[in-house]
């Protein structure tokens, strides 16, 4: 392993700081009061409305400007996995969702906002201490931003996946209303809590199975003991293939692609070197003498996602000890995050892998301890590890999902109150959400709007695909 003493790099030296998060020296009840005027400025019932913009734009011509940063090949793999369904064009079309909140009324308040919050971008992930914790588990898009710009994306795509699973708009507009609610009370008990006692605060495996039903209690164990076997030995089992007596990973073109050059024509093995001696400026000392204590063994290309599919991104394999001592790391392109165009003040970071590093572990309980970033011949790259204990819940068609839908709604409420909670000032969005189910109502209203754009949306692009406007891999994506 390259030796974390030379030549460490720290150009990505951050442009944002944290004043933009730093809350007035004014008393719990001075702040309530704040965000409960707010509501004069705009009424609770304003969130309820959603009228698309006269002159929105296509959205296949946003998801097309997105294609051309992309590796061209894979924006087919992209384009299959969205055509699924309704649900899936929702999932990779965060750059057309961040349009239309751009429109909708806020009330000023700022927190470090996810950026692509849906309900599939929540899970359960191992903390340094080895124990399950749930929450947000996807940043690429995060960025200073309105509060209801995440809540408001997430209520809706509850809605879209409640149809999804074959609900009617009761069941969809239930499962909006139930993120709401959930989100506003949490908050608010939130916002009484002392600001360390906040940021120590997680959500673990006992706090998830004791606020749920027995149906969504016996889902919950099945989804965290997958998780648990999801290890690096797991991996290594999965991913890769021992020949003449070393570990290869196995390719699955064009999915896992091993590659001896990267597109620039410089050696694989080459790049990687000069990249681990940016990235590890990143990761703090300790982390980096863990590392130096492995040895690379192989590297391929993969494809990832449904939004990222198209942009750059590695697995590195390393052995240890022995072959039981594996690690796999993710090195993930970072690109703009698609709210910046409607975040022109905020001042951002010289890496946008510093970006995405650095709200990740603001807003999410217990980080990677691996998380990092880095560059490589100006492509801008975040670290992670690859799985370790991560698991999530699938949305299949079928109306035992639907029922216990509500149970995993009000989860992602509560994980993105405390994300929420963690880098904004919760006392002003609690007196602003109050005791009152006046929001639940109006986002539950919004959201069954969104959802029907996002049905339109979804036809218009098929339509694209059928006339051949865009390209789809063929096979399984």
């Amino acid at each position: 392993m390259t030796d974390p003493r030379m030549r460490p790099r720290r150009d990505s030296k951050p442009l944002a700081h944290v004043d933009q998060f730093i809350v007035p020296r004014a008393t719990v009840d001075e702040r309530f009061a704040a965000g409960k005027a707010l509501r004069e400025k705009l009424p609770r019932e304003r969130h309820a409305d959603y009228v698309p913009a006269p002159a929105r734009a296509d959205p296949v011509d946003i998801l097309q400007a997105q294609n051309a940063t992309r590796l061209p090949q894979l924006v087919p793999v992209r384009h299959a996995r969205m055509l699924e369904s309704a649900f899936a064009f929702l999932r990779g079309s965060a750059a057309v969702a961040a349009a239309d909140l751009a429109g909708t009324p806020t009330t000023g308040l700022t927190v470090q906002a996810c950026g692509d919050m849906h309900v599939s971008n929540f899970g359960v992930y191992a903390s340094a201490e080895r124990r399950l914790l749930f929450g947000i588990n996807d940043f690429d898009e995060t960025l200073p931003a309105p509060w209801e710009w995440d809540l408001k994306r997430l209520a809706a795509s509850a809605a879209v996946v409640a149809r999804h699973l074959g609900g009617k708009n009761a069941a969809a507009a239930d499962a909006a209303r139930q993120v709401t609610r959930s989100y506003r009370q949490h908050v608010r008990a939130y916002a009484r809590m002392g600001y360390l006692e906040i940021w120590y605060k997680t959500i673990d495996e006992d706090d998830v199975l004791a606020a749920v039903s027995d149906e969504a209690r016996r889902r919950g164990e099945k989804v965290m003991a997958k998780a648990r076997n999801r290890t690096h030995t797991q991996v290594l089992e999965k991913m890769a293939d021992l020949v003449d007596d070393q570990h290869h990973i196995v390719e699955q073109r064009p999915f896992i692609v091993r590659e001896t050059h990267t597109e620039h024509g410089q050696p694989v093995i080459e790049a990687l070197d000069d990249f681990l001696q940016s990235y590890l400026g990143s990761i703090g000392w300790d982390r980096c003498r863990l590392l130096e204590q492995y040895r690379i063994i192989d590297v391929a290309r993969k494809v990832v996602g449904v939004g990222s599919v198209g942009t750059r991104c590695w697995v590195i394999m390393l052995l240890g000890v022995d072959d039981d001592d594996p690690l796999f790391l993710q090195v993930k392109e970072a690109q703009p995050s698609v709210l910046q165009p409607y975040r022109p003040s905020v001042r951002a970071f010289a890496n946008e892998g510093h970006r995405v590093v650095a709200g990740q572990r603001l807003i999410q309980s217990s980080p990677d301890i691996f998380l990092g970033w880095g560059e490589l011949r100006g492509v801008q790259f975040y670290v992670r590890q690859l799985r370790d204990m991560k698991g999530g819940t699938e949305f299949r068609e079928g109306r035992t999902d639907l029922d216990t839908l509500p149970d995993y709604c009000r989860l992602c409420g509560w994980a993105l109150a405390l994300a929420h909670a963690k880098s904004g000032d919760a006392a002003k969005i609690a007196g602003y959400v109050g005791k009152s189910d006046d929001l639940d109502e109006a986002i539950a209203t919004f959201s069954l709007a969104y959802a029907d754009q996002t049905e339109r949306d979804y036809e218009q692009f098929a339509r694209a695909v059928r006339r051949g406007r865009i390209k789809v891999a063929e096979g399984r994506a």
